[in-house]
C-alpha cells in the first residue's frame, strides 16, 4: 500500500476582491505522479505557491507524511523536502551551473572558504541523474538551451533531497525530443519514490507519464481520478465545466489574392532564400523543430533586421522596419510573451493600448472614454479575466496574459497576424476561444502566420503548412496532403523529392 507523502485538506486563499482558493483538497503518494489540472486562472499555481510557502493559506491544514505542518516559507518548504520548478526559471544567467545549484549553501572549509572542488563535485554527481552528462559544472547558465536549464532546475530541487518536487508547466517551451526525455526523467524520480506534482495543459502528456489528476476549477476542487480510468475528453470537461466538441472551427476557404509576398528573403546565418505567399483570409502553418529559423522568419517579416536581404510587401507596400510593418498592417505576437509581448510593471490597461497611442491621441493627448472604450472591448471580446483592468499585467494567468498581447495588436485591425505559440501556456478551454478567434478574423480577410510546435494545431487549422530546417524552407503542404509524418520527415531535414 502507498504512503501518503502529502495532503493538503480544506486550503482556501484570499486576496482582496478574490477568492482565490475555495475549500480545495488533493493529496500525493508517494511513486505517483499526480497531474493538477484546471484552465487559466483555475488557481493551481496559487495552491502549489501555498505548499512553497509563498502564500499563507486563509485556512486549511496540510500535512506531511500525515503530520500536520505549518509552512512558514520557501525556505521551511524546502527543509520539509518540497521543491517546486515554476514556470520562469530561478536561475542567475551570468553565473555557472554548480553556483546556481548550490547558491547559498556552498559547502565550505575550515575558515569559511568556499569547497569549490567539493561544489563542482556534487554538481556533476547531480547533472548526471538528469541525463546532463556534456554539461560542465563551470558552464554559464546563459550558455546552455531552454532545455539544459530545465534540466539544471531540476538537478537543483533534487540537491535539496525533495521528496515532493512540482513540476509547473515544464515543458511548455521543450521540442517533442526534449519534452520525451523530462517525461522519462519524471518517471525516473518516480521510481525512486518521489512525489511528483505535474501542472500542464498537454493532455497527451498526462496520459503517457501520470498516475493521476486532480482538477480545479474557479479555486475550487472538482474531483481526481485515475489516469487509466478518464478519457482526454473526460479530462477536459471535468476542467471547462462543458463538452468541447469540435476543438478546431471548420476551414475556411481563403481568397484568390495575394495580401504579404516574402522574396528572396535572407538573413546572414539565420535565413536562406525564403520564398512565399499568404492570401486573404488564410492560415499559413509554419512548421519546424527548434531552431530551425521559424521564430527569426516571424521576426524578418516584422522589419527586425536591418542586414535583411529580399523583400517583404503587404499590399505591394514594402515593409523596411517594425513601424513600417504596424503602418502597412502586420502584427506580431511573440512566443515570449513576458519579455516581448507585454510591459509587466504596467497595466492590463495599458498593455491593451500601447500600439494605438499613437493613432488615438491628437496633439499627444488622447481621450480617456475612447481609451476605456478599447480597452473594455477587448477584455469582454476575448474573455479575459481581470477583476479590474487596472491591475498590473504581472498578475494575471498565462493565459490571460496571452490574451492582452492578442487583444493590443487586434486593435491595430491589421491585414497580416503572425501568432508564434499562440497557445503555449494555454488551457484547452481558452486554445477553443482563440482558435473561434482566428477563424473569424480570417472571415474579416485577415491573413494568419501561425508558428506552432503543435502538431495537431497546425493539422487541425492551416490551410497550408510549410515546414523549416536551418533556416530554409523544405517542404510546402497542402491542408490534404499534411501528416504528422510529412511534417516530421522535412523538419528533419528530408527533401521533397526524396
Amino acid at each position: 500500500m502507498s504512503t501518503t507523502l502529502l495532503e493538503m485538506r480544506e486550503i482556501s486563499k484570499e486576496f482582496p476582491g478574490v477568492k482565490a482558493l475555495d475549500h480545495v483538497s488533493i493529496h500525493v503518494n508517494q511513486s505517483e505522479i499526480l497531474a493538477l489540472l484546471g484552465e487559466n486562472g483555475a488557481g493551481k499555481s496559487t495552491l502549489m505557491k501555498v505548499l512553497a510557502g509563498v502564500h499563507q493559506p486563509s485556512n486549511g491544514q496540510i500535512y506531511i507524511n500525515g503530520e500536520p505542518v505549518t509552512i512558514e516559507g520557501p525556505k521551511h518548504s524546502q527543509s520539509l523536502g518540497i521543491s517546486i520548478i515554476y514556470q520562469e526559471f530561478n536561475l542567475i544567467p551570468h553565473m555557472s551551473v554548480a553556483e546556481n545549484i548550490f547558491i547559498g549553501r556552498e559547502p565550505r572549509k575550515t575558515k569559511g572558504i568556499i569547497n569549490r572542488k567539493q561544489v563542482r563535485d556534487e554538481t556533476r554527481i547531480w547533472l548526471d541523474r538528469v541525463g546532463l552528462t556534456r554539461v560542465s559544472p563551470d558552464d554559464l547558465i546563459i550558455d546552455l538551451s531552454v532545455a539544459e536549464q530545465q534540466l539544471i532546475e531540476i538537478a537543483k530541487a533534487l540537491s535539496f533531497n525533495s521528496k515532493i518536487i512540482i513540476m509547473d508547466e515544464p515543458t511548455a517551451a521543450l521540442n517533442d525530443e526534449e519534452t520525451s526525455k523530462l517525461l522519462a526523467i519524471m518517471k525516473d524520480l518516480k521510481q525512486q519514490g518521489m512525489g511528483v506534482i505535474f501542472i500542464t495543459h498537454r493532455l497527451e502528456e498526462v496520459q503517457a507519464v501520470a498516475d493521476s489528476i486532480a482538477v480545479l476549477r474557479d479555486g475550487k476542487y472538482i474531483g481526481s481520478a485515475l489516469v487509466k480510468d478518464v478519457t482526454k475528453d473526460d479530462m477536459v470537461t471535468m476542467m471547462v465545466g462543458r463538452e468541447l466538441t469540435d476543438l478546431y472551427p471548420e476551414k475556411g476557404t481563403p481568397a484568390t489574392d495575394v495580401q504579404l509576398e516574402v522574396k528572396d528573403v535572407s538573413v546572414p546565418d539565420m535565413l536562406h532564400n525564403i520564398n512565399f505567399s499568404v492570401k486573404k483570409g488564410e492560415i499559413l502553418g509554419i512548421a519546424g523543430l527548434m531552431g530551425s529559423g521559424r521564430t527569426e522568419l516571424s521576426k524578418a517579416i516584422f522589419g527586425l533586421y536591418s542586414n535583411m536581404n529580399g523583400s517583404v510587401k503587404v499590399d505591394s507596400k514594402t515593409v523596411k522596419s517594425p513601424r513600417g510593418a504596424i503602418d502597412a498592417g502586420i502584427a506580431l505576437v511573440t512566443d515570449d510573451r513576458k519579455q516581448e509581448g507585454l510591459v509587466l510593471g504596467l497595466s492590463v490597461y495599458e498593455n491593451l493600448l500601447l500600439p494605438t497611442y499613437r493613432k488615438i491621441s491628437r496633439f499627444g493627448v488622447s481621450k480617456k472614454k475612447m481609451k476605456d472604450e478599447i480597452v473594455n472591448r477587448w477584455v469582454k471580446d476575448l474573455k479575459i479575466k481581470v477583476h479590474d483592468p487596472s491591475v498590473e499585467v504581472r498578475t494575471l494567468s498565462g493565459g490571460n496574459q496571452q490574451k492582452v498581447v492578442l487583444g493590443k495588436w487586434l486593435q491595430m485591425n491589421p491585414k497580416v497576424l503572425i501568432l508564434n505559440e499562440p497557445t503555449r501556456g494555454i488551457d484547452v478551454g481558452a486554445k477553443a476561444e482563440i482558435y473561434q478567434i482566428m477563424k473569424r478574423l480570417t472571415e474579416d480577410g485577415i491573413s494568419i502566420i501561425m508558428i506552432s510546435s503543435e502538431m495537431p494545431e497546425l493539422l487541425g487549422l492551416s490551410n497550408r503548412i510549410l515546414v523549416m530546417n536551418e533556416g530554409r524552407i523544405t517542404a510546402e503542404l497542402s491542408q490534404h496532403e499534411a501528416t504528422q509524418e510529412k511534417i516530421f520527415y522535412y523538419a528533419s531535414g528530408g527533401v521533397t523529392n526524396a
